[in-house]
């Protein structure tokens, strides 16, 4: 998959965009994040908040994810392509 990375929050984090748009489940995105032992600390039917590798990510149902605080966009691209593997 491949992804777009955009630089937010005065460069203290990043956004992960998939070149395709995604059409996630958030209720289920939530559920299997908790199945797999992921700290959830916010679900609604906008975005998920939980904690993963050391940050915040927010996942929304486009398949857009924000990490902060983050500067690696590697890193960045990583995380989103372990939590979309996660949550599928």
């Amino acid at each position: 998959m491949r992804f777009t990375t955009i630089r937010l929050c005065g460069g203290k984090a990043l956004m992960a965009v998939p070149a395709e748009e995604l059409d996630l489940d958030l209720a289920r995105v939530a559920d299997a994040l908790e199945k797999g032992g992921v700290a959830v600390k916010k679900r609604d039917e906008m975005m998920v908040v939980a904690e993963w590798g050391g940050a915040e990510a927010t996942i929304y149902s486009q398949g857009k994810i924000m990490f902060f605080p983050m500067k690696d966009k590697a890193a960045c691209v990583r995380n989103a392509l372990e939590i979309l593997e996660t949550v599928k």
